[in-house]
């Protein structure tokens, strides 16, 4: 195959376990090419599954075939009748309401869901071991769950009990994170066996806030964060030096520098080229189609 395919390790897959993530748009879809290679990279032993909305254009589509073993449509127009009632009722739940459709993923038996913003550092396989519903605390609120990374056990009884828990409470704070928190209520106190360990789900801008523990602990992170507005693919990237810079500001911090580079790198390595390939093999055959790629800019 040429350069730009991904080639994919031969191990040997458990075929009804999966990671998952979502992509609403072309423009996450670029985190979650990013994060479904980092698997790859890390030899995830594991399925790796995408959801994406009708927004997500079709040479997106494409690429994303090309690093995941599944990419699926998720509307909530067209769904079965009491998801599209829950979504008439709390429009404003649309996103939150499309990242519960992985509770339908029935022909898996377990699943990772992991954020397209994230970034995988080493194998993470051992978190199958976990049970539903596992998560690392929130760095802002400790009591709660940050949602960006969770285990869970495909259910069309508990997507039911999700969907009705929205219509009937909506989310705290808009997201998923409020509704899943309120639903799976008793996380803090029931069970510390489903409190993932800090080093699955580290935020990125966590060193502004404790230091010394980053220090102590952040070599050993596995899985990174890019939390808030900017994203990796908000900064501005240089391959030949390894600058990473955010669009109307300075340097980013030094440790977000760290995870920004791997970030970049495996984009810059792997999923460029590949964008590129599927790009000018679809100009040859349809003039008129682009496909949105995040060029690396000095």
């Amino acid at each position: 195959r040429p350069g730009g395919n991904i080639t994919r390790l031969l191990l040997s897959t458990v075929s009804d376990q999966a990671f998952v993530t979502l992509a609403t748009n072309d423009v996450y879809c670029q985190g979650a090419l990013v994060l479904g290679q980092s698997l790859r990279e890390h030899r995830a032993t594991r399925r790796l599954v995408v959801l994406v909305t009708p927004q997500v254009s079709n040479p997106l589509r494409v690429i994303l075939s090309r690093v995941f073993d599944e990419v699926i449509e998720v509307n909530l127009i067209d769904s079965a009748d009491y998801v599209h009632l829950a979504f008439l009722k709390r429009p404003d739940l649309g996103i939150t309401l499309t990242k519960l459709h992985c509770w339908t993923l029935t022909h898996y038996s377990k699943c990772v869901f992991l954020d397209a913003d994230t970034l995988v550092l080493s194998n993470i396989d051992e978190l199958f071991d976990r049970r539903e519903f596992s998560a690392a605390p929130d760095p802002g609120w400790p009591d709660c769950f940050n949602s960006g990374v969770f285990v869970f056990q495909p259910s069309l009884e508990t997507h039911s009990l999700l969907l009705q828990h929205a219509t009937d409470h909506g989310s705290f704070d808009g997201a998923d994170q409020g509704l899943l928190n309120s639903f799976f209520s008793n996380w803090s106190t029931a069970d510390i066996r489903k409190h993932l360990p800090f080093i699955y789900n580290l935020s990125s801008n966590t060193t502004y806030t404790y230091g010394p523990a980053f220090k102590q602990f952040g070599s050993s992170a596995k899985v990174v964060h890019f939390l808030g507005s900017s994203k990796p693919w908000t900064y501005k990237y240089n391959p030949q030096t390894g600058s990473v810079l955010e669009e109307g500001s300075g340097r980013a911090d030094q440790h977000q520098t760290s995870f920004l580079n791997q970030w970049w790198g495996i984009y810059h390595r792997r999923i460029l080229p590949l964008c590129e390939n599927i790009r000018n093999k679809d100009h040859q055959g349809s003039p008129g189609h682009t496909v949105s790629i995040l060029k690396p800019r000095s």
